[in-house]
């Protein structure tokens, strides 16, 4: 939240030495709110974009009233710092999950933090408005706007959100890196977003614009021109005579004269020349923020808009099936739990309002079928029958990857078959993949031995063909049932459900609801005992703690609420491993991300990762997601103290670690360094997140998904110029290791099936060595426009060696060249029109034209200063 005034204390002992782990011993401006712990009281990136997103989503829901609930009015809001737990529970209803939304936000800020750690953009001035390159900066803008638009309607909401954070970050840097505070602008430049509105009283190249300041608070140095101007930052582009620099610790242009610079990025005199302005600059880049984000809400509609940033409590619904003609109980089973889920939730805030279907046979697989309207999923799915086909192996894994590339984060996807996998070959990549997109996948296979034994073989099958499946599972946080057709139906009543899971000896506190145990394979016995010592074991029907039901060797139990609280058991007797899972309702949960300090370039800071790199320092930031959850509500809130890591699959305590928090307790952001034990070697971990409720009860959340800890670091970058059909561009890898001597393979695989060549197929590493790479990727003049390409880069052991694979994945837009009949003006002169010439920084952009909407004549923008919700009205505009 933005505070009215910078505050004067300092960090105390725990944050100094969280501080200690985060930054070199200078540093500069931090792109996210870890940067409060080096300048207290900055505003952040992060900050910025969230709390933009907050309010344009509260203006949504105050226009939009919910359906069977009273609308929201706006007296209720003002005076309060925005959460987004608080907009949730009175929108949808009280304990519903903002988890998903977050999690969208989070995306986009990474994606804004990462534009000051790519290679492709965190030198280059056009994306960030330095050394006086205003008019380009604005053509990137505005094309990474559009990019967040079509990638938004191709349904790749991850790559519209990396567009959008891009974009973002160039806005808010607008603010911060020009002298547009200083010239008394009291609101956001009318003409950033309005590219047919030409940039006006830009400074030109023989104008001076600063004087020499040779301390590190520089209040003086602008020359007091009216011409916009923007700091030089570095050597490249050099800085002319007299011209102003960016200004801080890294910046070598502030050491030549004139000395010093203008950049407002925090509140510290080392990192920032213009500290004074600091908030000034903050409350402009949120209304511009804010005026981005309502933009895109107008070109999108609402429920397009909703989906980009996964405002909703629900989560997608996502099936891959099986079509061969073996499948109809199966394909049926399918059918009826969607239409029940549909049935069941239409109108209600857990309606899905994400749709994936994938069919998958031999030797094809897809097409795959996405959709917002239950109706036409509806129909899709009913269209399916299971046709031809009847012998085993199936494309399984294709499937399951193209499932995995259009489903949201932080989503379930169900596979039905009853055949092993013929593309096993893309067992780690899948994992991998599921871990990118924090997807927990379920195989529901049906085995049943009549149908086996008369179905047609192309090939000898070993009994460990569905290990690929497994393996995924257990990446995923999945799980693989077997079943037989007459139980199909029944097991398929779990398709839908995403709930939190639960270890099996676990706690359970007044906050988790509505607990499911599952149990399935050759089972001789199994009981669940509560904190009292009442125990149920596997006879069907009601029992003292739940109601359990039987279905072939798949067991369920519904306990009953409320549910006794303290530790819970479950022992399981059987023969081989059997297949346990517990899982709840809750409103109090977590994410998690990870990240490392940069210590070098531009803006060092916590530069994101998907999955920590062994040797490497690494940070785990943990998000808590329903803190004001509480049984009584006059109860203080929830709090963390410390993570237990755990080893996949068998469960042995690797370590626990302490949290420190970060930022206002409300946002409920807490941090911590990974200990080096676990970095030590690569190895798969899971999470759990141990606290105490308001009135000292034990919490205890684990994470749907395990980690890994992968062998490499793994770049891949984009290209700089335009990704349009018949185009060949390059990529830029970069393998490095930290672990030690690494003898590599490296292969690459686009999808769809566009050429790619590389310079990079083997690497030799020594310990902290990198290797860097050019691919050249060839758009054919048959690529659709408007479509998302994946490219795939792994780093393998070679030959025996035992290193596991790691993967890098990157999305990349195609887009159409802009004709130049299509370049009209708008039809008011204050329309936005998102096109441009100049390729943006979503490092794979070709913009085209677009109106954005009408003019914000009569417009209502929202702005939070210092947790106070503002009304502004912006007519003039």
């Amino acid at each position: 939240m933005l505070p009215m005034e910078v505050p004067q204390s300092h960090p105390g002992p725990s944050a100094l030495l969280l501080l200690q782990l985060l930054l070199p011993p200078t540093s500069a401006f931090f792109p996210n709110i870890w940067s409060l712990l080096a300048a207290p009281g900055s505003i952040t990136h992060q900050d910025l974009t969230e709390e933009a997103a907050l309010n344009v989503t509260l203006q949504l829901f105050l226009e939009q009233p919910p359906p069977g609930r009273p609308p929201l009015r706006l007296e209720d809001f003002l005076g309060r710092t925005l959460l987004a737990d608080d907009l949730f529970a009175a929108y949808f209803g009280p304990g519903s999950p903002s988890r998903r939304f977050r999690a969208a936000l989070g995306e986009v800020s990474r994606a804004n933090a990462a534009q000051d750690f790519l290679p492709t953009s965190k030198n280059d001035p056009d994306l960030h408005f330095d050394a006086e390159r205003l008019g380009q900066g604005r053509a990137r803008l505005v094309g990474a706007l559009r990019e967040t638009l079509v990638a938004a309607r191709a349904l790749d909401h991850t790559l519209a959100r990396q567009c959008l954070g891009a974009a973002l970050h160039a806005l808010q840097d607008f603010y911060s890196h020009s002298n547009w505070v200083e010239l008394g602008e009291q609101q956001p430049h009318p003409h950033l977003l309005w590219p047919r509105q030409e940039l006006r009283n830009l400074a030109q190249v023989s104008d001076p614009t600063c004087s020499d300041c040779e301390g590190l608070s520089c209040p003086g140095n602008w020359l007091g021109f009216t011409l916009l101007t923007s700091g030089y930052f570095g050597t490249h582009p050099p800085k002319p005579p007299g011209k102003c620099s960016h200004g801080g610790h890294f910046d070598r242009s502030s050491s030549q004269p004139p000395r010093g610079g203008i950049n407002k990025d925090s509140t510290s005199p080392g990192f920032s020349p213009h500290h004074m302005l600091h908030l000034q600059a903050a409350k402009l880049a949120l209304l511009a923020s804010i005026q981005a984000f309502s933009l895109l809400r107008s070109r999108l509609g609402d429920r397009d808009f909703s989906r980009l940033l996964d405002i909703t409590p629900a989560s997608s619904l996502s099936f891959v099936l099986d079509t061969t003609g073996s499948m109809g109980e199966e394909i049926n089973a399918a059918k009826i739990q969607a239409r029940h889920i549909v049935e069941q939730r239409r109108g209600s805030p857990m309606e899905p309002v994400h749709y994936v279907l994938v069919p998958f046979h031999d030797p094809g697989f897809g097409p795959v079928f996405t959709t917002s309207d239950p109706d036409s999923f509806w129909q899709q799915l009913n269209e399916i029958h299971a046709l031809g086909g009847g012998d085993e192996p199936e494309m399984c894994l294709s499937a399951l990857q193209l499932a995995l590339l259009h489903t949201p984060p932080l989503s379930d996807i169900f596979v039905f078959t009853d055949a092993s996998p013929k593309d096993a070959f893309l067992t780690n990549q899948v994992e991998s993949l599921t871990q990118e997109r924090r997807c927990r996948v379920t195989f529901l296979v049906t085995e049943d031995p009549s149908r086996v034994q008369g179905r047609a073989r192309r090939e000898v099958l070993s009994p460990l063909r569905f290990e690929p499946y497994k393996a995924v599972a257990l990446a995923s946080g999945g799980e693989v049932i077997f079943t037989k057709d007459q139980h199909i139906q029944d097991v398929a009543t779990i398709v839908g459900e995403s709930m939190a899971a639960l270890p099996l000896v676990f706690t359970v506190d007044g906050l988790l609801q509505r607990i499911t145990v599952r149990i399935h394979g050759d089972i001789s016995s199994f009981w669940i005992k509560n904190p009292a010592g009442v125990s149920q074991g596997q006879e069907e029907g009601m029992g003292p703690l739940g109601h359990t039901r039987r279905f072939g060797q798949f067991w369920m139990v519904t306990m009953d609420d409320p549910l006794q609280t303290g530790t819970w058991e479950i022992q399981v007797t059987a023969e081989g491993t059997p297949g346990v899972r517990v899982q709840a309702h809750t409103s109090l949960d977590f994410l998690f991300h990870f990240g490392i300090p940069m210590e070098d370039g531009p803006h060092p800071g916590l530069y994101p990762l998907t999955q920590p790199v062994a040797g490497l320092q690494t940070q785990l930031l943990v998000e808590v997601t329903g803190l004001g959850s509480r049984v009584n509500p006059g109860d203080p809130q929830p709090h963390f103290s410390h993570v237990i890591l755990r080893g996949v699959p068998e469960g042995a305590e690797l370590g626990q670690v302490p949290l420190e928090p970060v930022g206002p307790p409300e946002r409920g952001l807490l941090a911590a360094s990974l200990p080096a034990t676990l970095l030590s070697t690569p190895r798969p971990f899971s999470l759990e997140l141990i606290g105490q409720d308001g009135v000292g009860r034990r919490l205890h959340r684990a994470a749907p998904q395990p980690s890994t800890v992968v062998p490499v670091l793994l770049e891949l970058s984009g290209p700089s110029g335009f990704l349009a059909p018949g185009s060949k561009v390059p990529l830029s890898l970069r393998v490095a290791s930290f672990w030690g001597p690494q003898d590599l393979d490296l292969r690459t695989s686009v999808n769809p099936s566009f050429p790619l060549t590389s310079n990079l197929s083997r690497a030799h590493l020594e310990l902290n060595e990198s290797a860097w790479g050019r691919l050249w990727l060839e758009v054919p003049d048959s690529a659709a426009p408007d479509s998302v390409v994946m490219v795939t880069v792994t780093a393998a052991g070679r030959e025996a060696s035992p290193v596991p694979p790691t993967h890098a994945f990157l999305r990349l837009l195609v887009l159409a060249p802009a004709r130049q009949d299509q370049l009209a003006a708008p039809t008011h002169s204050h329309d936005p029109v998102f096109t441009t010439a100049t390729p943006a920084f979503c490092p794979f952009t070709l913009v085209t034209q677009g109106r954005a909407g009408a003019g914000l004549s009569g417009s209502l923008w929202w702005g939070t200063i210092g947790g106070v919700l503002l009304l502004l009205g912006l007519d003039s505009w």
